[in-house]
């Protein structure tokens, strides 16, 4: 086989480090045993991947792409694939003329391109979680930072262009009217996406000159009684803000807690204080455990949060659902997955999409007003068919109000449920397909 073809790396079975290559940079500690690449090109530039798919097809693999190796499922570790591993493969460039950035997909949002779009006093509303590649992320939709508001939504709606290799091993530009069949499935057919994206080119946004936020942390015996009321207001909330509720374990707790919280991206304090001022008027609030409301914060501060929460190193079982349906209905149904975490280190979240926006026509189509997804972090090896099984019976209650699922905390070897709309409705009808 030749590898002078490639400026980066090559690793075949056999090679002192291909499980090194295989698996180093996938995240989640809870790493596939069943499923062993063909070989691991490691990419340093362009050229490696529009040279490492014909190679593919000469071989008669399939190709799998690892960004920034986040995937809950390690979908990069594909039997008899090649995994094109794009971590050495890291640009960043950015128009001031027209504020397109553009950056391979690799780049970490929180640690490398907000950073860097911050010199020119521009942001992009990538992963929560700093250290998450913006290829997958972009590939599943983008739930990033208030994808509920600011009429930008998911991050994969501030895509403008991609560069893609595609099956046959031609390097295109796709856009609206350039290969636009590419453009489309490019923005949300996740780990399905019918070629290689080398670069992506989007959009990005004034950086907020404040941030403020607000926490009210619960006992679990409120559960019942607070995410009915969130159930009933959110969706009145200014789209300047994040609202998430969640259950974790805070530092210097010994108990898990019911945290209700909002991050507004507003230019003023006085802004910030009127964005989140519904969320101040929970009808609970006098039986909260702490209360902060409307305090300034940082994105830095926000990112150390985000990183805290996903520790690496650890065994992760994540999985979601969009939920659908009146709050007498939805509330109970969550239960388990609130009240329920089976690890000091689990956390499960409610993120608010209210009012649902109709979505542009990309692959990306389906939504309720209400995400809800459980995160169960451990250790132990010895534990995992426990912590599976709870996790599947904590869905299984999930099940009467599940709309679907979000790609980019699924595991499809464990579960599958639809996770594209199918018909053109309006954002009343609470699952809005591509138009």
């Amino acid at each position: 086989m030749d590898t002078n073809r490639f400026s980066g790396t090559l690793h075949l079975p056999g090679d002192e480090d291909f499980d090194e290559a295989c698996f180093g940079r996938v995240f989640n500690a809870r790493r596939p045993s069943d499923r062993t690449p063909a070989a691991v090109l490691r990419a340093v530039c362009e050229e490696d991947v529009v040279e490492g798919v014909p190679l593919a097809l000469e071989r008669g693999w399939q190709v799998a792409v690892r960004s920034g190796g986040h995937s809950w499922a390690a979908w990069s570790v594909r039997q008899d694939a090649l995994l094109i591993d794009l971590g050495g493969f890291r640009e960043l460039s950015y128009d001031e003329a027209t504020g397109i950035v553009t950056a391979t997909p690799s780049v970490k949002g929180g640690d490398e391109l907000n950073p860097y779009l911050g010199q020119f006093g521009r942001f992009f509303n990538g992963g929560h979680c700093p250290s998450v590649g913006i290829g997958g992320f972009l590939l599943q939709g983008g739930q990033g930072w208030n994808a509920r508001g600011w009429g930008w939504g998911w991050a994969a709606e501030n895509i403008t262009a991609i560069d893609v290799v595609t099956a046959e091993g031609e390097l295109v530009r796709a856009d609206e009217t350039r290969h636009s069949d590419l453009f489309w499935a490019a923005r949300g057919a996740g780990p399905g996406f019918f070629g290689v994206v080398t670069r992506f080119h989007l959009r990005t946004r004034p950086l907020p000159r404040h941030l403020g936020h607000t926490v009210h942390a619960y006992p679990l015996a409120l559960f019942d009684e607070v995410m009915t009321w969130l159930h009933g207001m959110h969706h009145m909330v200014s789209d300047l803000v994040e609202i998430v509720a969640l259950t974790q374990t805070p530092p210097g707790r010994t108990e898990p807690v019911l945290l209700v919280t909002g991050v507004s991206m507003t230019d003023t304090a006085e802004q910030a204080a009127e964005a989140l001022a519904p969320l101040h008027a929970n009808p609970y609030a006098d039986r909260a455990l702490f209360r902060v409301e409307a305090q300034p914060t940082t994105l830095a501060e926000q990112l150390a949060g985000q990183r805290a929460a996903n520790p690496e190193g650890h065994r992760y079982l994540v999985d979601n659902a969009w939920l659908t349906g009146p709050a007498e209905a939805v509330v109970p149904a969550m239960r388990k997955v609130f009240t329920e975490l089976p690890t000091r280190q689990s956390f499960t979240i409610w993120f608010s999409m209210a009012p649902l926006r109709r979505l542009p026509d990309m692959a990306f189509s389906l939504q309720s007003e209400i995400y809800c997804a459980t995160y169960v972090v451990h250790d132990d090896p010895g534990r995992d068919a426990e912590l599976r099984a709870w996790l599947d019976g904590a869905m299984a209650e999930l099940r009467p109000v599940t709309a679907g699922q979000y790609l980019g905390d699924s595991d499809f070897t464990v579960r599958q449920l639809r996770f594209m709309g199918g018909r053109a409705v309006g954002a009343a009808d609470g699952d809005p397909g591509r138009p």
